[in-house]
């Protein structure tokens, strides 16, 4: 019922900055809306596993981020454009990866764990195709 294109990635120099963002197509059946689904950044660094990166939950608005990019990193959302950015400031060499926006349903039961489990892919149902992040030395 969702379908997340990402953009924005590129080439950039270590300490630069990018936005990447995450839309949302719904199809006309979806009964909940955009504003409905938790969102969430995800990347890939060649010959890692996908880790999580930061989330927004569509449930009380919480924010989610890893250790890695807490304090560099923005999470934020625009429902009326199906939209959800990922804010990227200075930037470092091991961000480089394949950044990945997913989207899932968030029950409140499921909410109150949702800051424990919200970094594993699994528990995210829609993906995008990804978008190529490098940072130079």
């Amino acid at each position: 019922q969702l379908q997340l294109v990402e953009s924005g990635g590129g080439l950039v120099q270590a300490g630069g900055d990018l936005r990447l963002t995450c839309t949302a197509s719904i199809a006309s059946f979806d009964k909940y809306g955009f504003d409905k689904y938790t969102i969430g950044w995800f990347r890939q660094a060649p010959g890692k596993d996908r880790e999580g990166v930061s989330c927004l939950s569509a449930i009380d608005g919480n924010t989610y981020y890893s250790d890695s990019v807490k304090g560099r990193f923005t999470i934020s959302r625009d429902n009326a454009k199906n939209t959800v950015y990922l804010q990227m400031d200075n930037l470092k060499p091991e961000d480089t990866a394949v950044y990945y926006c997913a989207a899932t349903r968030v029950g409140e039961g499921r909410n109150r764990l949702w800051i424990s489990i919200w970094r594993n892919p699994t528990e995210h149902d829609y993906w995008g195709q990804g978008s190529q992040v490098t940072v130079s030395s």
